[in-house]
C-alpha cells in the first residue's frame, strides 16, 4: 500500500472515531439531562392565606316583654287574687296568642289569654291602642311567707319572656291596749280628769250636813206618828 493510501485510511478511521465520540458524548448529555429533570411538576405552594371558615351566625336575642301585676303587693296570712298582664306579641303561622305565668307564690301555673275587647278591667297601665296584651288571675295562698317573689311569663306562640316582682308584706298589728282616760292636755281633757277625780272625793262637810238633814227628817216623821 502506498503512503498516500495509508494516510487516507488513517484519516477515515480518525473521522469515524471522532464522530463516534461526539455521538457518545451527546447521548451521555441527554441521559444526564433526563435524569435531573423531575418526573412530575410539584404543586404550587399557595402564597395567600387559607380561606377562613365561615363563622356561625349569631342568634338574635329577643327583647324582654313587659309584665305587670295588679296588685303587686299582698298581705301575708291572707288568700289573695293577683292579675298578671303581659305584652306578648301576636304569633304568626297559627299558634294561639296565649302565655303562661309561674311563681313560687302561686298555687299553680296561670294561663294567660288575650284581654277582651272593650278595655275591661283590670288592664295594664302601659297598654295603648291595640297592644296585644294577655292576662290571667293567680291565687296567692295565705301560707306564703312575707318577702319578694319573682313572677315569670312565657309567651306560648313566640317564646318571648318577661318577669315582674310580687311583694308579700306582713300584716299590720293593732294596739292591744286602749287608754280609758283622756291625757292631761288642757281643755276637755283636764275637765274630764277633774270630773272623774271629783267623783272619788270623800263627803266631808257636805256629807255631814246631809246626814243631819236625814236625821231631822226621820225625827219629824216619828213625832207626827206619835201625835196621831
Amino acid at each position: 500500500m502506498s503512503t498516500a493510501k495509508w494516510g487516507a485510511a488513517v484519516l477515515r478511521v480518525r473521522r469515524v472515531a471522532y464522530a463516534g465520540a461526539i455521538v457518545i458524548v451527546g447521548l451521555t448529555g441527554c441521559t444526564a439531562s433526563a435524569d435531573t429533570t423531575p418526573s412530575g411538576s410539584p404543586s404550587a405552594t399557595p402564597t395567600g392565606s387559607p380561606p377562613a371558615s365561615a363563622s356561625p351566625t349569631a342568634t338574635a336575642t329577643r327583647p324582654t316583654i313587659q309584665v305587670e301585676l295588679n296588685p303587686d303587693k299582698v298581705t301575708a296570712g291572707e288568700t289573695s287574687k293577683v292579675w298578671i298582664l303581659a305584652n306578648c306579641p301576636v304569633p304568626s303561622g297559627g299558634p294561639a296568642h296565649t302565655g303562661t305565668a309561674t311563681s313560687k307564690a302561686f298555687l299553680s301555673g296561670v294561663a294567660l289569654n288575650p284581654v277582651p275587647a272593650g278595655g275591661s278591667t283590670p288592664t295594664a297601665t302601659g297598654a295603648t291602642g291595640d297592644s296585644p296584651w294577655v292576662r290571667g288571675e293567680a291565687t296567692v295562698s295565705g301560707t306564703v311567707k312575707r318577702g319578694s317573689y319573682r313572677v315569670d311569663v312565657k309567651c306560648d306562640g313566640t317564646n318571648d319572656m318577661g318577669r315582674a316582682t310580687l311583694r308579700v308584706n306582713a300584716a299590720e298589728t293593732l294596739p292591744t291596749t286602749v287608754p280609758t282616760k283622756a291625757p292631761r292636755a288642757g281643755g276637755g281633757g283636764t275637765y274630764a280628769q277633774e270630773a272623774g277625780d271629783a267623783s272619788t272625793l270623800p263627803l266631808g262637810p257636805a256629807g255631814v250636813l246631809l246626814g243631819l238633814a236625814l236625821a231631822g227628817g226621820i225625827a219629824y216623821v216619828i213625832k207626827r206618828r206619835g201625835r196621831g
